[in-house]
Protein backbone atom coordinates (compact mmCIF):
# COMPACT_ATOMS: atom_id res chain seq x y z
CA UNK A 1 0.00 0.00 0.00
CA UNK A 2 1.15 3.27 -0.98
CA UNK A 3 0.33 5.41 2.40
CA UNK A 4 -2.31 7.95 1.26
CA UNK A 5 -4.73 7.04 4.14
CA UNK A 6 -4.77 7.19 7.64
CA UNK A 7 -7.54 6.11 10.09
CA UNK A 8 -8.44 9.73 10.66
CA UNK A 9 -10.01 10.07 7.13
CA UNK A 10 -13.07 7.64 7.57
CA UNK A 11 -15.89 7.56 10.12
CA UNK A 12 -15.89 3.72 10.85
CA UNK A 13 -19.56 2.06 11.07
CA UNK A 14 -20.09 -1.29 11.75
CA UNK A 15 -20.71 -4.37 9.48
CA UNK A 16 -23.98 -4.10 7.95
CA UNK A 17 -24.93 -0.70 8.55
CA UNK A 18 -25.91 1.01 5.68
CA UNK A 19 -25.75 4.59 4.34
CA UNK A 20 -29.44 4.81 4.76
CA UNK A 21 -28.66 4.08 8.93
CA UNK A 22 -25.94 6.49 9.00
CA UNK A 23 -28.31 8.93 6.93
CA UNK A 24 -31.16 8.23 9.53
CA UNK A 25 -28.71 8.71 12.60
CA UNK A 26 -27.07 12.17 10.96
CA UNK A 27 -30.37 13.74 10.55
CA UNK A 28 -32.11 13.10 13.38
CA UNK A 29 -29.13 14.20 15.54
CA UNK A 30 -29.59 17.61 13.19
CA UNK A 31 -32.95 17.74 14.11
CA UNK A 32 -32.62 17.92 17.93
CA UNK A 33 -29.55 20.18 17.38
CA UNK A 34 -30.97 23.68 20.09
CA UNK A 35 -28.55 25.79 18.39
CA UNK A 36 -26.44 26.62 15.29
CA UNK A 37 -27.69 26.72 11.44
CA UNK A 38 -27.75 22.96 10.22
CA UNK A 39 -26.86 23.20 6.71
CA UNK A 40 -26.52 20.30 4.18
CA UNK A 41 -23.99 17.62 3.79
CA UNK A 42 -23.25 14.75 1.86
CA UNK A 43 -22.54 11.20 3.16
CA UNK A 44 -19.71 9.13 1.32
CA UNK A 45 -19.67 5.43 0.79
CA UNK A 46 -16.24 5.33 0.33
CA UNK A 47 -16.57 0.99 -0.46
CA UNK A 48 -18.49 1.54 -3.47
CA UNK A 49 -15.56 3.37 -5.29
CA UNK A 50 -13.18 0.66 -4.38
CA UNK A 51 -16.20 -1.73 -5.70
CA UNK A 52 -17.01 0.10 -9.25
CA UNK A 53 -12.08 0.17 -9.35
CA UNK A 54 -12.45 -3.69 -9.39
CA UNK A 55 -15.46 -3.37 -12.32
CA UNK A 56 -13.48 -1.26 -14.14
CA UNK A 57 -10.15 -3.08 -14.20
CA UNK A 58 -12.54 -6.87 -14.56
CA UNK A 59 -14.57 -5.61 -17.70
CA UNK A 60 -11.46 -3.41 -19.14
CA UNK A 61 -8.10 -5.48 -18.38
CA UNK A 62 -6.00 -3.45 -20.88
CA UNK A 63 -6.91 0.45 -19.85
CA UNK A 64 -5.07 2.32 -16.79
CA UNK A 65 -7.51 4.52 -15.37
CA UNK A 66 -6.91 7.89 -14.55
CA UNK A 67 -9.50 9.84 -11.68
CA UNK A 68 -10.94 13.48 -13.28
CA UNK A 69 -10.38 15.52 -9.80
CA UNK A 70 -12.63 18.23 -11.27
CA UNK A 71 -15.45 15.83 -11.20
CA UNK A 72 -15.42 15.36 -6.91
CA UNK A 73 -12.14 16.46 -5.37
CA UNK A 74 -13.20 15.42 -2.11
CA UNK A 75 -9.86 14.66 0.13
CA UNK A 76 -11.44 11.23 0.57
CA UNK A 77 -12.18 10.39 -2.77
CA UNK A 78 -8.43 11.70 -3.70
CA UNK A 79 -7.14 9.35 -0.92
CA UNK A 80 -8.83 6.33 -2.02
CA UNK A 81 -8.45 6.36 -5.56
CA UNK A 82 -4.61 7.17 -5.15
CA UNK A 83 -4.67 4.38 -2.69
CA UNK A 84 -5.66 2.06 -5.47
CA UNK A 85 -3.12 3.30 -7.65
CA UNK A 86 -5.21 5.33 -10.06
CA UNK A 87 -3.59 8.39 -12.09
CA UNK A 88 -5.08 11.90 -11.70
CA UNK A 89 -6.43 13.77 -14.68
CA UNK A 90 -6.07 17.59 -13.57
CA UNK A 91 -7.49 20.63 -15.55
CA UNK A 92 -5.53 23.41 -13.71
CA UNK A 93 -2.80 24.38 -11.17
CA UNK A 94 -4.98 23.86 -8.13
CA UNK A 95 -5.85 20.46 -8.83
CA UNK A 96 -2.60 19.27 -10.00
CA UNK A 97 -1.29 21.45 -6.09
CA UNK A 98 -4.33 19.25 -4.71
CA UNK A 99 -3.41 15.67 -5.72
CA UNK A 100 0.47 16.94 -5.27
CA UNK A 101 -0.24 17.72 -1.31
CA UNK A 102 -1.51 14.00 -0.76
CA UNK A 103 1.99 12.53 -2.38
CA UNK A 104 0.95 11.80 -5.55
CA UNK A 105 3.81 11.72 -7.84
CA UNK A 106 4.01 13.85 -11.05
CA UNK A 107 4.44 10.47 -13.12
CA UNK A 108 0.95 10.12 -12.57
CA UNK A 109 -0.55 13.17 -13.34
CA UNK A 110 -2.07 14.34 -16.85
CA UNK A 111 -2.24 18.09 -17.37
CA UNK A 112 -5.20 17.17 -19.63
CA UNK A 113 -6.50 20.53 -20.38
CA UNK A 114 -6.50 21.49 -24.50
CA UNK A 115 -6.39 25.29 -23.56
CA UNK A 116 -3.61 26.32 -20.27
CA UNK A 117 -2.48 29.84 -19.18
CA UNK A 118 1.15 30.10 -19.21
CA UNK A 119 1.64 30.71 -15.93
CA UNK A 120 -0.11 26.95 -15.05
CA UNK A 121 2.32 25.58 -18.14
CA UNK A 122 5.14 26.96 -16.00
CA UNK A 123 3.86 25.30 -13.02
CA UNK A 124 3.62 22.00 -14.66
CA UNK A 125 7.17 22.18 -15.85
CA UNK A 126 8.30 23.13 -12.30
CA UNK A 127 6.91 20.34 -10.30
CA UNK A 128 7.81 17.21 -12.67
CA UNK A 129 3.83 17.05 -14.71
CA UNK A 130 5.04 16.57 -18.41
CA UNK A 131 2.32 14.76 -19.87
CA UNK A 132 0.35 17.71 -21.28
CA UNK A 133 -3.01 17.73 -23.76
CA UNK A 134 -3.23 20.06 -27.07
CA UNK A 135 -5.36 20.52 -30.15
CA UNK A 136 -4.20 23.87 -31.74
CA UNK A 137 -1.56 25.36 -32.64
CA UNK A 138 -1.36 28.06 -29.71
CA UNK A 139 -0.97 25.38 -27.40
CA UNK A 140 2.04 23.67 -29.05
CA UNK A 141 3.45 27.51 -29.00
CA UNK A 142 2.91 28.28 -25.20
CA UNK A 143 4.63 24.44 -24.72
CA UNK A 144 7.56 25.14 -26.18
CA UNK A 145 8.44 28.48 -24.35
CA UNK A 146 6.93 27.24 -21.14
CA UNK A 147 7.75 23.54 -21.02
CA UNK A 148 10.01 22.65 -23.76
CA UNK A 149 10.49 18.81 -21.90
CA UNK A 150 6.79 18.38 -22.43
CA UNK A 151 5.36 15.33 -23.74
CA UNK A 152 2.22 16.08 -25.74
CA UNK A 153 -1.32 14.02 -26.50
CA UNK A 154 -2.82 15.17 -29.19
CA UNK A 155 -6.74 15.52 -28.21
CA UNK A 156 -9.28 14.61 -31.39
CA UNK A 157 -12.79 15.53 -31.95
CA UNK A 158 -15.44 12.96 -31.91
CA UNK A 159 -19.02 12.38 -32.78
CA UNK A 160 -20.72 13.48 -29.64
CA UNK A 161 -23.98 14.87 -31.36
CA UNK A 162 -26.06 11.90 -29.08
CA UNK A 163 -24.26 12.81 -26.11
CA UNK A 164 -25.54 14.94 -23.20
CA UNK A 165 -22.63 17.29 -23.10
CA UNK A 166 -20.45 18.15 -26.24
CA UNK A 167 -16.95 18.44 -25.93
CA UNK A 168 -16.40 18.09 -29.13
CA UNK A 169 -17.66 22.26 -29.50
CA UNK A 170 -15.04 23.16 -27.36
CA UNK A 171 -11.80 21.11 -27.20
CA UNK A 172 -10.41 18.56 -29.99
CA UNK A 173 -8.79 18.81 -33.59
CA UNK A 174 -10.84 17.69 -36.38
CA UNK A 175 -8.74 14.89 -38.41
CA UNK A 176 -7.89 17.39 -41.21
CA UNK A 177 -5.96 19.13 -39.16
CA UNK A 178 -4.06 16.50 -37.62
CA UNK A 179 -1.29 15.88 -40.16
CA UNK A 180 -0.76 19.89 -39.82
CA UNK A 181 0.01 19.85 -36.09
CA UNK A 182 1.95 16.75 -36.13
CA UNK A 183 4.10 18.50 -38.54
CA UNK A 184 4.16 21.64 -36.78
CA UNK A 185 5.46 19.77 -33.55
CA UNK A 186 8.18 18.13 -35.00
CA UNK A 187 9.61 21.39 -36.48
CA UNK A 188 9.69 22.60 -32.96
CA UNK A 189 10.89 19.54 -31.66
CA UNK A 190 7.83 18.85 -29.38
CA UNK A 191 7.32 15.82 -28.75
CA UNK A 192 3.88 13.85 -29.27
CA UNK A 193 3.37 10.53 -27.88
CA UNK A 194 -0.08 9.70 -28.07
CA UNK A 195 -3.67 10.77 -29.03
CA UNK A 196 -6.57 11.72 -26.76
CA UNK A 197 -10.39 11.58 -27.57
CA UNK A 198 -13.60 12.10 -24.94
CA UNK A 199 -17.16 11.59 -26.80
CA UNK A 200 -19.12 13.20 -23.72
CA UNK A 201 -20.92 12.59 -20.78
CA UNK A 202 -24.03 10.44 -21.06
CA UNK A 203 -24.00 8.97 -24.93
CA UNK A 204 -26.30 6.19 -25.39
CA UNK A 205 -24.61 4.87 -28.59
CA UNK A 206 -21.18 3.06 -27.28
CA UNK A 207 -19.96 2.51 -31.05
CA UNK A 208 -18.86 6.14 -30.61
CA UNK A 209 -16.04 5.10 -28.74
CA UNK A 210 -15.27 1.98 -31.28
CA UNK A 211 -15.52 4.76 -34.22
CA UNK A 212 -12.74 7.35 -32.28
CA UNK A 213 -10.39 4.52 -31.50
CA UNK A 214 -10.49 3.80 -35.46
CA UNK A 215 -9.89 7.63 -35.74
CA UNK A 216 -7.35 7.55 -33.37
CA UNK A 217 -5.33 4.91 -35.37
CA UNK A 218 -5.28 7.02 -37.77
CA UNK A 219 -3.89 9.63 -36.20
CA UNK A 220 -1.24 7.04 -34.51
CA UNK A 221 0.34 6.43 -38.28
CA UNK A 222 0.14 9.87 -39.16
CA UNK A 223 2.59 10.71 -36.21
CA UNK A 224 5.02 7.58 -37.11
CA UNK A 225 5.74 8.50 -40.08
CA UNK A 226 6.65 12.36 -38.98
CA UNK A 227 8.79 10.77 -36.49
CA UNK A 228 6.58 10.76 -33.40
CA UNK A 229 6.56 7.99 -30.70
CA UNK A 230 3.47 7.39 -30.35
CA UNK A 231 2.39 5.18 -27.53
CA UNK A 232 0.09 6.13 -25.42
CA UNK A 233 -3.86 6.35 -26.59
CA UNK A 234 -6.57 8.13 -24.07
CA UNK A 235 -9.82 6.92 -24.43
CA UNK A 236 -11.10 10.09 -22.30
CA UNK A 237 -14.51 9.62 -20.28
CA UNK A 238 -18.40 9.56 -20.38
CA UNK A 239 -18.52 6.02 -18.72
CA UNK A 240 -22.26 6.15 -16.57
CA UNK A 241 -21.80 5.78 -12.81
CA UNK A 242 -25.20 4.94 -12.07
CA UNK A 243 -27.69 2.08 -12.70
CA UNK A 244 -30.34 2.41 -15.06
CA UNK A 245 -28.04 4.23 -17.70
CA UNK A 246 -28.86 4.63 -20.85
CA UNK A 247 -26.18 1.78 -21.96
CA UNK A 248 -24.83 -0.02 -19.61
CA UNK A 249 -20.99 -0.13 -18.72
CA UNK A 250 -20.94 -3.78 -19.95
CA UNK A 251 -21.74 -2.61 -23.29
CA UNK A 252 -19.56 -0.09 -23.58
CA UNK A 253 -16.98 -2.06 -22.60
CA UNK A 254 -17.94 -5.02 -24.63
CA UNK A 255 -17.14 -1.88 -27.69
CA UNK A 256 -14.13 -0.71 -26.45
CA UNK A 257 -12.30 -3.99 -25.81
CA UNK A 258 -13.38 -5.68 -29.41
CA UNK A 259 -12.56 -2.21 -31.01
CA UNK A 260 -9.04 -2.11 -28.97
CA UNK A 261 -8.34 -5.59 -30.46
CA UNK A 262 -8.89 -4.38 -33.99
CA UNK A 263 -6.65 -1.05 -33.70
CA UNK A 264 -4.52 -1.60 -30.79
CA UNK A 265 -4.22 -5.60 -30.24
CA UNK A 266 -2.17 -6.51 -27.05
CA UNK A 267 1.55 -6.33 -27.60
CA UNK A 268 1.51 -3.44 -29.64
CA UNK A 269 3.37 -1.31 -27.31
CA UNK A 270 0.52 1.02 -26.34
CA UNK A 271 -0.42 2.34 -23.06
CA UNK A 272 -4.33 2.42 -22.97
CA UNK A 273 -5.41 4.73 -20.55
CA UNK A 274 -9.42 6.33 -19.52
CA UNK A 275 -10.51 9.71 -17.64
CA UNK A 276 -13.34 8.81 -15.41
CA UNK A 277 -14.95 11.45 -13.48
CA UNK A 278 -18.85 10.03 -12.65
CA UNK A 279 -17.93 6.53 -13.06
CA UNK A 280 -16.43 6.62 -9.63
CA UNK A 281 -18.00 8.98 -7.75
CA UNK A 282 -21.68 9.33 -8.85
CA UNK A 283 -23.23 6.12 -6.87
CA UNK A 284 -21.17 6.95 -3.69
CA UNK A 285 -22.43 10.51 -2.39
CA UNK A 286 -26.06 10.57 -1.08
CA UNK A 287 -27.32 14.21 -0.38
CA UNK A 288 -28.98 15.50 2.78
CA UNK A 289 -31.03 18.18 2.55
CA UNK A 290 -34.01 19.38 5.01
CA UNK A 291 -37.70 20.99 3.35
CA UNK A 292 -37.86 24.11 5.06
CA UNK A 293 -41.53 24.94 3.60
CA UNK A 294 -44.10 24.49 1.14
CA UNK A 295 -47.05 25.38 -0.49
CA UNK A 296 -49.77 24.40 -2.36
CA UNK A 297 -50.29 25.46 -5.79
CA UNK A 298 -52.49 25.47 -8.94
CA UNK A 299 -51.38 23.76 -12.08
CA UNK A 300 -51.06 26.15 -14.83
CA UNK A 301 -53.24 24.76 -17.71
CA UNK A 302 -54.30 26.96 -20.92
CA UNK A 303 -57.84 26.90 -21.07
CA UNK A 304 -58.61 25.26 -17.98
CA UNK A 305 -61.17 28.20 -17.06
CA UNK A 306 -63.62 27.08 -19.65
CA UNK A 307 -63.77 23.63 -18.06
CA UNK A 308 -66.10 22.56 -15.24
CA UNK A 309 -64.47 21.24 -12.31
CA UNK A 310 -61.88 22.16 -9.99
CA UNK A 311 -58.65 22.91 -11.37
CA UNK A 312 -56.06 20.39 -10.29
CA UNK A 313 -53.06 21.33 -7.48
CA UNK A 314 -49.64 20.17 -6.54
CA UNK A 315 -47.32 20.56 -3.78
CA UNK A 316 -44.06 22.29 -3.70
CA UNK A 317 -41.07 22.00 -1.67
CA UNK A 318 -38.46 24.09 -0.59
CA UNK A 319 -35.07 23.20 0.52
CA UNK A 320 -32.38 24.70 2.06
CA UNK A 321 -29.90 23.85 -0.92
CA UNK A 322 -30.26 25.05 -4.29
CA UNK A 323 -28.79 24.62 -8.15
CA UNK A 324 -26.55 27.24 -7.42
CA UNK A 325 -24.88 24.81 -4.93
CA UNK A 326 -25.23 21.08 -4.57
CA UNK A 327 -27.67 20.60 -7.18
CA UNK A 328 -25.61 22.61 -9.94
CA UNK A 329 -26.14 19.24 -12.08
CA UNK A 330 -29.59 20.66 -12.86
CA UNK A 331 -28.45 22.96 -14.49
CA UNK A 332 -25.23 21.74 -16.23
CA UNK A 333 -25.89 18.56 -16.71
CA UNK A 334 -29.80 18.22 -16.71
CA UNK A 335 -30.26 15.83 -14.72
CA UNK A 336 -32.90 15.51 -11.98
CA UNK A 337 -31.68 14.25 -8.64
CA UNK A 338 -33.85 10.84 -6.79
CA UNK A 339 -35.30 12.04 -3.42
CA UNK A 340 -35.78 9.28 -0.70
CA UNK A 341 -37.74 10.63 1.92
CA UNK A 342 -36.04 10.00 4.99
CA UNK A 343 -38.51 9.15 7.83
Amino acid sequence: MAGYLSESDFVMVEEGFSTADLLEELTLGASQATTGEVAAFFVADLGAIVRKHFCFLKRLPRVRPFYAVKCNSSPGVLKVLAELGLGFSCANKAEMELVQHIGVPASKIIYSSPCKQIAQIKYAAKNGVRLLSFDNEMELEKVVKSHPSAKMVLCIATNDSHSLSHLSFKFGASLKSCRHLLENAKKSQVDVVGVSFHIGSDCPDPKAYSQSIADARLVFEMGAELGHRMQILDLGGGFPGVEGAKVRFEEISSVINSALDLYFPEGCGVDILAKLGRYYVTSAFTLAVSIISKKEVFLDQPGREEENGPTPKTIVYYLHDGVYGSFNSVLFDNTCPTPMLQK
